[in-house]
């Protein structure tokens, strides 16, 4: 039997449902268990700054953690680095990093800092936040490859080879790689596009549920190939199509 590897999808600032997930693992892999964290730890939700300054210390403490980058994490990085707000990857062009859809002014609010649209707050924000936070943020890598599953934020344009896939599309990429029906390299386990519960497509698994929009944050573990869902009551089968 291989070496159980977990997986935590899209937080978006929910401390307390992170808290809930990790105690689910430890419960059944213990505190030295493989945890693979699939990006977009902040915006949304009520406590962004808990969920960085939790990751932090969990890997500062030698936890088994692996925490990749989401788009929403670059997005704040971005805000911090250059005062941005636009991205040309919204779904629409109206949108700002600071509308409420996008959710930046939660993140702002968790480090004490009041921003809108309007007024963004830039120097007060980058006054607010840790310079270890904006350190933290920089160095997070975009995927993980273990043996035949690939971890991801957002999924990989396909038939490309992993070290050619531009840094963009592991943290944005929708249309060309979820409508892709054909089999991948690997099992490839992403977040980005929320969904009712996590799904298991046959040459991937979406496992955000939408913890960024009040829903459930499930983590999952895996035994190669095999999924279960880490439920309050135990393991639930997540089975390919």
């Amino acid at each position: 039997m291989s070496n159980p590897i977990y997986a935590i999808p899209d937080i978006h600032g929910q401390r307390a449902m992170l808290e809930e997930a990790l105690a689910r693992i430890d419960h059944d892999g213990g505190r030295d268990a493989k945890v693979v964290f699939l990006g977009d730890y902040v915006d949304r939700g009520p406590d962004s700054r808990g969920v960085i300054e939790l990751l932090m210390e969990g890997q500062a403490a030698g936890r088994n953690w692996t925490i990749l980058r989401g788009n929403h994490d670059q997005l704040f990085l971005d805000f911090l680095d250059t005062g941005k707000i636009h991205n040309a990857r919204f779904s629409n062009p109206d949108y700002t990093w600071l509308h409420e859809r996008l959710g930046g002014a939660a993140t702002l609010a968790s480090y004490g800092v009041l921003a809108s649209e309007a007024r963004p707050n830039h120097a007060e924000a980058t006054a607010a936040v840790p310079d270890a936070h904006r350190a933290w943020l920089s160095g997070l890598p975009y995927y993980l490859e273990l043996g035949e599953l690939l971890f991801v934020h957002a999924g990989i344009i396909p038939d490309l080879p992993l070290g050619h896939q531009p840094h963009e599309d592991l943290i944005w990429i929708r249309g060309t790689f979820l409508d892709h029906p054909a089999p991948h390299p690997w099992l490839v386990v992403h977040g980005h596009t929320a969904l009712k519960r996590p799904q298991h497509f046959g040459n991937r698994i979406d496992l955000d549920g939408g913890a960024g929009w009040g829903r459930p944050l499930c983590p999952a573990v895996f035994e190669g190939r095999n999924c279960w869902l880490l439920t309050a009551s135990g393991r639930v089968a997540l089975p390919a199509p």
